[in-house]
C-alpha cells in the first residue's frame, strides 16, 4: 500500500464521503460500492489528489467479476488494487501487477479451511477477514499465511480497530466516518 502502513483504511459506501477523503491525510482509500460508469472519474480524481484507491471488485455495479471484469478494472481503470472474494479477481491482478486483496468471510471452520486454499493458490499481497473483530483468527491467519491480514466487518468502536491491531492485523477497514475521523485525532 504505502511506504509508512496506514493502519486505518476508510471504506467509501457513499460517494459523498469521497471528497472529504481526499482532502484528508488518508492515503489509501477503499472505494465499495460504485457503478463501473463512474469508475474512470473516480480514479482520476484520486490519482490528481495523490491517494491510492483500491475497488472492491464484487461491488461494482454492471461489472462482472469474471477476467473481463478484471483486465478492465486493472488496464482500462488502472486501479492501485482490487479487493475481491473471487480467486480469478486476485489472480488476474497479481498477474497485471496491481495490489491484490482477497476478501475471506469467516463464518465456520469450513470457511476457514477453505480460505486457506484459496490463499495458497492466490498468494494474495493481502487478506481481508471479515468480520474483523474475531482477534484469536486474525492472530491464527497471520501466523499461518505470513500474508499482512486486514480487518474489516462488524468494526464499530475504536476499542475494535485497536483489538484488531493488537491481534496483528496490519490495518483495519471500516466505512465509519466517525471511526475515520477518531483515529486521525488519535494520530495527532
Amino acid at each position: 500500500m504505502n511506504e509508512r502502513a496506514q493502519t486505518l483504511l476508510p471504506a467509501i459506501r457513499q460517494l459523498k464521503d469521497f471528497d472529504w477523503l481526499l482532502e484528508s491525510p488518508y492515503q489509501t482509500i477503499i472505494l465499495l460500492e460504485s457503478h463501473v460508469g463512474q469508475l474512470r472519474s473516480i480514479v482520476t480524481t484520486a490519482k490528481r489528489a495523490n491517494k491510492q484507491l483500491f475497488i472492491h471488485a464484487d461491488l461494482v455495479h454492471g461489472l462482472k467479476s469474471d477476467d473481463y471484469g478484471a483486465d478492465f478494472l486493472c488496464q482500462d481503470i488502472k486501479v492501485d488494487g482490487l479487493i475481491s472474494t473471487r480467486k480469478n479477481m486476485v489472480l488476474k491482478a497479481k498477474k497485471q501487477g496491481i495490489s491484490a486483496i482477497q476478501r475471506l468471510f469467516l463464518l465456520d471452520s469450513l470457511a476457514l479451511e477453505a480460505s486457506y486454499k484459496k490463499i495458497e493458490l492466490t498468494k494474495p499481497d493481502y487478506i481481508e477477514v471479515l468480520p474483523g473483530v474475531v482477534p484469536n483468527l486474525i492472530e491464527e491467519i497471520t501466523d499461518r499465511t505470513q500474508i499482512p491480514v486486514i480487518a474489516g466487518g462488524l468494526v464499530r468502536t475504536y476499542s475494535d480497530v485497536e483489538t484488531a491491531l493488537k491481534a496483528g492485523a496490519s490495518s483495519v477497514t471500516t466505512s465509519n466516518k466517525d471511526l475515520w475521523k477518531e483515529h486521525l485525532e488519535r494520530e495527532a
